[in-house]
């Protein structure tokens, strides 16, 4: 019993000595280089108005309502960061199938001009973690005629813009080309004014 007891004070402290590291130390170390190094990331790729006020963030992605805009992706969880995730159902499933009847006649009703074939997949599926704030260009393009026609502003000057907003692939290799759908609609905006 004796023998047993002393073996406990080394794994209490052991244990105590670990959660301070591993639970303290580390993520407060970890996070005071990043706001050193790069701190526009470390406080999560805000991005900012004239006014210098919080907007969004390059890494989740915003609902845009209003037609206008170009939309983004379908998301579950109507891109609330705090439950990031969607649900994992099989191409089979009712709900899932439901979802995506539901986001193509939405699709048909904003834009009638462009045929449902021609819409990127992107468009009308949840990404996995139900926030990514990117569309591919293929997806920006197709809502090019609709924007047009409620804004006025000429197709080929659209399609300028999302080029000048398609990131490549990260380091030339992994990835695909996509565009940031909110610093997209920022410039839209200003060309509106």
């Amino acid at each position: 019993m004796k023998e047993e007891q002393s073996l406990f004070a080394p794994i209490i402290r052991t244990s105590f000595l670990i959660m301070v590291l591993c639970g303290l130390a580390y993520p407060l170390a970890a996070t005071g280089i990043a706001q050193v190094i790069m701190p526009e990331k470390a406080d999560g790729s805000l991005i900012y108005n004239d006014k210098h006020e919080a907007i969004g963030s390059e890494l989740i992605g915003q609902n845009f309502t209003d037609q206008k805009f170009f939309q983004g992706r379908v998301s579950s969880i109507e891109n609330n960061g705090a439950g990031s995730g969607s649900n994992n159902y099989a191409p089979s499933n009712q709900d899932m199938i439901n979802r995506t009847k539901d986001s193509i006649e939405a699709w048909k009703t904003a834009n009638p001009d462009t045929p449902i074939s021609e819409v990127p997949i992107d468009l009308v599926t949840n990404s996995g973690s139900g926030l990514d704030p990117h569309i591919s260009p293929e997806s920006a393009s197709a809502q090019v005629s609709r924007i047009s026609n409620i804004t006025g502003i000429e197709q080929k000057r659209l399609e300028e813009l999302i080029k000048e907003h398609t990131e490549g692939k990260e380091l030339g290799l992994f990835g695909e080309e996509r565009v940031n759908v909110l610093k997209l609609n920022l410039d839209l905006m200003k060309i509106m004014k």
